[in-house]
């Protein structure tokens, strides 16, 4: 499952309200059904993080490492398309043969023969399993959910709530700005890179934090936190996108290998207005851990995510320091948004500034 190995892509979130004792039962009226039950209609249920059949949901099951781990499994059997078509196509020849009168297949006949090759074949097609699985910390009250796209996250949200009534609530900069600041996103002031107001455009605070972590990166990239230093840096690819006829074309794509700094596309695209939307980050701490993987500012979601490697040799210690790990990036992931804000909401004129200078006089080649 993902969060037990390698590389994974996924969406924090807060948990309002507290953690009850019995949080295990609270899924046991959702939990996956047979492998038999299911039909051409999505099933959804409840698994354990072990694996899309155990449907064996306790306390000591889906406990790991302190934490709670589980999956939202998806089921649903289909026949593949080219296998519904031939089958389609053999049974219309047939009706045709049967009809000799007839030279074609009405769309009335075509509709029946198909819900009919439906019915008589779909349980004869083996579930396609999905899951969309999660980890919830009940101490911190925090939760990784490994799915990015907002189907997904909207759908287990939901699924979450029936089962538990606590609802997630995205790590966002809304949610950080509200936790750290006691204001809202429309508060924040929105950059504007090239000197041009008839350049501003609806505010996207996301895009803007990117665009000022790669100053900041290039800057100095680095915070402490406790008696452990971090440092940050953006490398390609990097996806830059911009809104109205100023900006030209809307999005800018750099996949070369160079660093950002050298990239004279990068320094093109940032002259027009254009702010970063999405880029490969990698964040490094004093003790050579190394996160990686890459973030999506509109949706403040990171993929194909790397976390430190483990010194411990036995699976469950390998997940507790995967645990941590990712309790340590959101921490440090939250400082870097915190110091932006700060800068924006207390010193915008100034930063707002910088970030023009810093444009026009980077590297390019």
């Amino acid at each position: 499952m993902p969060f037990d190995r390698g590389s994974f892509s996924f969406t924090i979130f807060d948990i309002a309200g507290e953690i009850p004792e019995n949080f295990a039962a609270l899924f046991l009226p959702g939990k996956a059904g047979t492998l038999d039950s299911v039909t051409s209609e999505v099933q959804l249920g409840w698994v354990t993080g072990k694996h899309l059949l155990d449907t064996n949901i306790d306390e000591t099951t889906i406990s790991r490492s302190g934490a709670y781990y589980l999956t939202l499994r998806q089921a649903v059997r289909k026949i593949p398309a080219s296998l519904l078509n031939a089958l389609c196509q053999r049974e219309e020849q047939a009706f045709l043969a049967a009809n000799p009168g007839r030279d074609y297949v009405s769309g009335k006949d075509k509709k029946r023969i198909k819900e009919d090759v439906m019915e008589r074949h779909i349980n004869k097609m083996p579930p396609a399993l999905s899951g969309i699985p999660m980890l919830l910390e009940p101490h911190s009250k925090q939760l990784y959910l490994g799915a990015t796209s907002m189907t997904q996250i909207d759908l287990f949200i939901d699924q979450f709530y029936r089962a538990t009534k606590l609802e997630p609530l995205q790590l966002t900069p809304a949610s950080i700005l509200d936790r750290e600041f006691h204001t809202v996103p429309a508060m924040l002031p929105t950059l504007e890179l090239t000197g041009n107001p008839a350049n501003q455009v609806e505010p996207q605070p996301g895009r803007d934090f990117l665009t000022w972590l790669l100053f900041y990166a290039e800057k100095t990239g680095k915070i402490t936190i406790g008696s452990n230093d971090f440092d940050i840096m953006i490398e390609a690819p990097l996806l830059l996108a911009g809104d109205g006829e100023a900006h030209g074309s809307q999005e800018a794509t750099i996949k070369n290998g160079d660093s950002p700094l050298r990239s004279a596309e990068v320094k093109a695209a940032l002259s027009v207005g254009k702010k970063l939307r999405k880029a490969k980050i990698a964040l490094t701490r004093d003790d050579n851990s190394i996160w990686s993987g890459t973030f999506d500012a509109d949706t403040f979601a990171f993929g194909s995510f790397k976390l430190p490697e483990s010194e411990e040799m036995h699976p469950d210690e390998v997940f507790a320091d995967r645990i941590r790990a990712l309790g340590d990036f959101r921490e440090a992931w939250c400082e870097y948004f915190k110091i932006f804000a700060k800068a924006m909401l207390e010193d915008f004129e100034n930063t707002q500034r910088e970030l023009r200078q810093w444009i026009k006089d980077r590297e390019a080649i």
